[in-house]
C-alpha cells in the first residue's frame, strides 16, 4: 500500500468561527486512507472544541497569541516533517509563510484566505504593514485558497498575487448534520416573533450595530420582532450598550459562542447577514442549507453575486441600517410563518463535493515541482 501523505492542518485555536469550522470539517472528512492527518492550534483553547476523529492527532501549542507561537510551530513542523501544511486564517498564514524557509524542503504550503483583504485593510484598522505582508508573504504559498472569485480577484488587483497561485474552492457544509437538527438547543425566543437570527464574531466588520438600528426600525411595524445574536467578540459591551440606548434590552438575546448555530434554525423566521464586508461566511451557507430565508447586506462581490435575484433572499441595495431595515420589512411582509426555501445556490458547497475539491488540490500540490525561488 502506498504511503499516506502527512498533512498538518493549522488553526489559531479551536472553537472559533467559520475558518475554524472549515478546518474541523476537513479534519473529519479528508480521507484517512490517503492522508496521515494532524491538527495543530497555536493559542490556548477559548472554548470547547469539536473533537476530530481519533485518526487525527492533535497538537496544542498553547502560545499566548499567534505571533508568539513561532518557535513552537517551527519545532512542531521540523519534528513532524509534514508533506503539506494547510493554514486557515490570514494572521496565521503570515506566520506560516514567514517561517517557510525554515521548514523541511519538501513541505508544501497551502493557505486559505478567509476574507476580502482590501476591505479588511480599509475598514478594520489593521496595521499599515499588513498590506506589505500580503504582498511579500502570500507569494511563498504553493496555492492560496479563496472562497469566491471576487476574493481571488481582490488579491490579484490589490496585492499583485499571480492568478495561477490562486484557486477558488467551496467551503464544505455538512447538509445532513444541519438538516437532521429538528429540535432547538434551547428556547431563546419567548415572544410572538417574528424571530430573527444573526451569527458571527461581534466585531465592527460584521455590522451588528447596523442590525440593531435596523431592528429598532423594524419593530415600529413588527413590535414582536426579536433577535438572537450568536457570537463573541470585542464589540460585545458596545452592542449591549446600544441595545439599552435603543430600548431593545428585551428584544435582543446575546447567546455568546454557539458551536452549532443550526440548533436555532427551526424557530428562526430568517437569518440576517448585516456585515459591512465579508468573504463568504459559513453561517450564511449553513442557513441556506437549512432553507432559511435570508436578509443580507451586499458585504462583498462574492456575497452579492451568490445571493442576487435568488428566491427567498432579500439583498439590500447598499450597506446601511436603513437599507437593511427596508429589506427586513420587505421579507417579513412576504414570508409565511415557518416558510423555507430550496436554495439551489448552496448545492456546490455540499461536503462531499467540497472535500473532493480539497483532496484534488492537495494531491495536485503534493505532486507539483517546487520552483527554486520557493525552496
Amino acid at each position: 500500500m502506498a504511503q499516506r501523505a502527512r498533512v498538518l492542518l493549522l488553526i489559531p485555536h479551536p472553537g472559533g468561527g467559520g475558518a475554524e469550522r472549515v478546518t474541523a470539517l476537513l479534519a473529519r472528512n479528508l480521507s484517512p486512507g490517503k492522508y496521515d492527518l494532524h491538527l495543530g492550534w497555536i493559542t490556548r483553547a477559548q472554548s470547547a472544541a469539536e473533537r476530530p476523529p481519533s485518526s487525527t492527532r492533535i497538537y496544542a501549542l498553547n502560545a499566548p497569541r499567534v505571533r508568539a507561537g513561532a518557535f513552537r510551530l517551527l519545532q512542531l513542523v521540523r519534528r513532524l516533517k509534514p508533506d503539506l501544511i494547510l493554514s486557515g486564517m490570514f494572521h496565521l498564514n503570515f506566520l506560516v509563510l514567514l517561517l517557510r524557509p525554515l521548514f523541511p524542503r519538501r513541505t508544501r504550503v497551502l493557505v486559505r484566505q478567509n476574507g476580502t483583504a482590501s476591505s479588511a485593510l480599509t475598514s478594520d484598522g489593521l496595521p499599515a504593514y499588513t498590506r506589505f505582508l500580503y504582498r511579500a508573504l502570500y507569494r511563498r504559498a504553493d496555492r492560496v485558497i479563496c472562497q469566491t472569485q471576487a476574493m481571488a480577484d481582490d488579491l490579484t488587483h490589490a496585492f499583485g498575487i499571480a492568478e495561477d497561485r490562486l484557486i477558488v474552492l467551496p467551503n464544505p457544509v455538512d447538509f445532513e448534520e444541519i438538516r437532521d437538527c429538528v429540535e432547538p438547543m434551547s428556547a431563546p425566543w419567548s415572544g410572538p416573533g417574528p424571530h430573527l437570527l444573526a451569527v458571527g464574531r461581534l466585531s465592527r466588520e460584521k455590522g451588528f450595530d447596523l442590525l440593531l438600528q435596523a431592528l429598532a426600525l423594524t419593530r415600529i411595524q413588527f413590535p414582536g420582532a426579536d433577535l438572537v445574536l450568536a457570537g463573541t467578540g470585542p464589540e460585545d459591551a458596545a452592542l449591549r450598550a446600544q441595545c439599552s440606548e435603543l430600548h431593545l434590552e428585551t428584544a435582543v438575546c446575546f447567546k455568546g459562542h454557539v458551536s452549532s448555530p443550526w440548533s436555532y434554525f427551526p424557530d428562526a423566521a430568517l437569518l440576517v447577514l448585516p456585515s459591512r464586508h465579508e468573504g463568504l461566511p459559513n453561517a450564511l451557507l449553513e442557513a441556506a442549507a437549512a432553507g432559511l430565508p435570508i436578509v443580507a447586506l451586499p458585504a462583498s462581490g462574492g456575497v452579492a453575486g451568490l445571493l442576487r435575484n435568488q428566491p427567498g433572499v432579500w439583498l439590500a441595495p447598499e450597506i446601511s441600517a436603513q437599507a437593511l431595515a427596508a429589506s427586513l420589512l420587505a421579507a417579513l411582509r412576504t414570508l409565511q410563518p415557518g416558510q423555507r426555501f430550496a436554495h439551489a445556490f448552496v448545492e456546490p458547497f455540499r461536503i462531499d463535493r467540497a472535500i473532493q475539491a480539497y483532496e484534488h488540490l492537495i494531491d495536485e500540490t503534493l505532486h507539483a515541482v517546487i520552483p527554486e525561488k520557493q525552496q
